[in-house]
């Protein structure tokens, strides 16, 4: 579809879904945006748009000489990794318990850990250099306490899925982000930043910036990028451990290159002849060739995609399907029965502990799909067979 562009206060927001289908709050959210007096262009509305804290999820925001850590979110580097196996769906056995099992063993969720740590040369090249770093980092984070959740999955909705496409290949597929050292570097900034005295006057403190050569703004760069590696190689690690998993039960499984995208992160890029930052919080890059994951909710199904590089949306395309309700609201209207009815077929939990998780509580993935097909084509559609859940 083609974007439907509203007057905003210092720049236009472009919508890649219909008005009335954006949550008041969350239009309110867009407008306080547009009103940022470091704005670039326009605000591009992804369209698995909705309420968030500060910047509304499934919002790219570019900024001249300034970032909100708040429009970046507080999973800093949360995002998607997925793998293409050799297997056939004639290959998995009937009953994917086991499978599951196996996996939930190898790879901790929720608010477990690794006894001990997990990771080398295998997942995601030189660690050395990685962990140097973090005795620079803001916040006072455990360092055994990061060490050890490197590989772990984490809870709300992240997943690890085994799926299959629409040929019948076997795909592994998770979502998960840089668990608890990325949350207390992000909620550190964002902090500062509302005390700085710049941020004073703005429509939502939450939406509180760091200007561009200042110490404040160093020290969260240093740390945002830090955090956004940690999350790559936490998703490397895993997407191995799963992996290892499947290596052990079929031993004659081959893998396809790995395809991995951020969708609550910060790049430096240029667009329109200008160099800006550029905040995805629930948004993947879809530059031209970019391949990307846009999943959708536990019992429907998911997308690979390849960008096509909208210059209007910043090269960029939507994170998932979105949430439809909030997570109290599912809990409410919900029961573990409508939630066991939405996911048959799907080996995965299915007690009110994650009824929150509900497809219902979801955005129609194939529609959004559809209202992006200027952003990205399709390669592949999957659906999951097996989900773990934190």
């Amino acid at each position: 579809m083609n974007a439907t562009v509203i007057r905003g206060k210092n720049v236009d927001i472009r919508l890649w879904t219909r008005p009335e289908e954006v949550e008041e709050h969350a239009m309110r959210q867009l407008h306080n945006i547009s009103a940022l007096p470091w704005a670039f262009k326009h605000v591009a509305v992804m369209p698995d748009v909705h309420y968030g804290k500060g910047a509304t999820v499934g919002s790219v925001i570019a900024m001249r000489d300034a970032v909100s850590p708040a429009a970046v979110g507080v999973d800093i580097g949360c995002g998607m990794a997925a793998v293409r196996t050799s297997l056939r769906a004639s290959d998995l056995p009937d009953d994917l318990g086991r499978i599951r099992s196996e996996i939930e063993q190898a790879v901790p969720v929720g608010f477990s850990m690794h006894k001990a740590t997990v990771f080398d040369g295998r997942d995601a090249g030189d660690w050395g250099a990685f962990w140097n770093d973090f005795g620079t980092l803001a916040g006072g984070f455990d360092r055994a306490r990061a060490l050890h959740q490197m590989g772990t999955l984490g809870g709300g909705n992240h997943f690890i899925e085994v799926c299959l496409d629409t040929t019948q290949q076997v795909w592994v597929m998770l979502h998960s982000g840089s668990r608890g050292v990325g949350n207390i570097l992000a909620q550190h900034h964002i902090a500062v930043a509302r005390g700085l005295a710049h941020n004073a006057e703005l429509p939502d403190r939450d939406l509180a910036v760091f200007l561009a050569k200042t110490p404040e703004m160093e020290a969260y760069r240093r740390d945002l990028y830090w955090a956004q590696d940690y999350a790559r190689r936490n998703r490397a690690v895993m997407l191995r451990l799963v992996c290892s998993v499947l290596s052990a039960q079929f031993p004659q499984v081959t893998y396809d290159k790995p395809i991995s995208c951020h969708h609550n992160y910060v790049a430096e890029e240029t667009h329109f002849d200008t160099e800006v930052m550029v905040t995805r919080k629930g948004a993947i890059r879809a530059g031209r060739g970019d391949m990307g994951i846009i999943p959708g909710s536990m019992g429907t199904g998911s997308y690979i995609v390849r960008g096509l590089g909208n210059p209007d949306s910043f090269e960029s395309a939507s994170h998932g399907a979105g949430r439809r309700m909030s997570r109290t609201k599912a809990k409410k209207r919900f029961s573990a029965k409508d939630l066991a009815a939405q996911t048959a077929g799907v080996e995965c939990r299915k007690d009110a502990g994650v009824v929150d998780e509900i497809p219902a509580a979801y955005k129609d993935i194939d529609e959004v799909i559809r209202n992006q097909s200027d952003l990205v084509e399709v390669v592949a559609k999957l659906k999951q067979v097996i989900c773990v859940k934190g």
